[in-house]
């Protein structure tokens, strides 16, 4: 297949295009580089069946020819992160909403034959039931989350109005090599990382025992490709680990002192999918468990030499907004 992957040089966009080119498939990347790295690609770069292409999503013009012969599309270029949404909800809307209309617009222009968008389970909010389904409520909490449902919103309607064959796949907590390394507070394996590299203590938010469905990345690029070589069309399916792991777990599998800072508003004791639908439709299970995951990372640990290195004085300063505005 002629494939694209929109935000190809980004976290899981990479890992997604690197098992899309492993399999044959020839493979164009398309990522504006605002929150991806050519780094991640590098081992892809100049090889046969494999293209880069520097382009914001925002911009139509500019994206739309590139969709040209393309058989699937993979649209998981975005803004990420919960402080900067907060704090710029503006280029949030356009990046993952209008931007994402662009996508969809381009897709449909070029006949393509199967698009596959990266919601997330952010959707959900504080949710009540565990595992968690398709089913249950959505609760945006904060901008991208919001945004990122309402991409998923118009992507199930470009598929019931116009017929384009497009799924939604909502992620939970996603991790593995190259894991986003913004200049941002974001994710947790970034910043705990890090603050190994250092020898700092590892800032874990309020008493630690808070868990996460923590999905290895690989296993994620395995259901964007299960999805697409499906013929579902309108679906939205959940992509999780199959379990749910405190933050205390996750220290010590990565062994270090810890410091406990506040607990924050508008975050949830618990993630955790419900894959029995991605299961049975697809026949999709995740591979990757949780301690190898760990293990992983820990092997690849030198790539966040370069993070930012958080400390419990410079969170706090970088998540006033957060309290400020869900502090409820």
């Amino acid at each position: 297949m002629n494939v694209l992957v929109t935000g190809g040089a980004g976290f899981i966009g990479s890992h997604l295009g690197r098992a899309l080119w492993q399999q044959g498939h020839h493979v164009k990347v398309v990522d504006s580089l605002v929150g991806g790295r050519k780094a991640t690609i590098a081992d892809l770069l100049g090889q046969p069946r494999f293209e880069f292409h520097q382009a914001d999503i925002r911009d139509f013009a500019r994206i739309a020819p590139l969709f040209a012969d393309v058989d699937w599309v993979f649209h998981l270029a975005g803004l990420a992160d919960i402080v900067p949404s907060i704090e710029q909800p503006r280029a949030y809307y356009e990046t993952n909403v209008s931007g994402t209309f662009n996508v969809l617009e381009a897709a449909r222009m070029a006949n393509i034959k199967r698009l596959i968008y990266a919601a997330s389970s952010s959707c959900y909010g504080l949710a009540e039931q565990f595992p968690t389904p398709e089913t249950a409520p959505v609760k945006p909490q904060y901008p991208y989350a919001l945004t990122k449902y309402l991409g998923e919103e118009m992507v199930l309607h470009w598929a019931q109005l116009y017929g384009l064959p497009a799924m939604s796949l909502r992620l939970f907590n996603v991790y593995g090599p190259h894991a986003r390394t913004t200049g941002t507070y974001g994710a947790v394996f970034g910043v705990f990382l890090a603050q190994k590299i250092s020898g700092r203590p590892f800032t874990v938010v309020g008493d630690g025992n808070q868990t996460r469905d923590f999905t290895y990345v690989t296993d994620v690029a395995s259901a964007f490709i299960a999805a697409a070589e499906s013929d579902y069309v309108g679906e939205v399916m959940n992509v999780g680990s199959g379990g749910t792991y405190s933050i205390n777990t996750l220290v010590g599998l990565l062994g270090g002192d810890v410091e406990y800072i506040p607990k924050r508003p508008g975050e949830p004791d618990c993630t955790f999918a419900d894959t029995r639908k991605i299961g049975e439709k697809l026949g999709w299970q995740p591979q990757v468990s949780f301690g190898q995951g760990v293990a992983n990372m820990l092997a690849h640990i030198d790539y966040w030499r370069d993070a930012p290195l958080w400390t419990s004085s410079s969170i706090a300063d970088a998540t006033v907004d957060w309290f400020k505005y869900l502090d409820k």
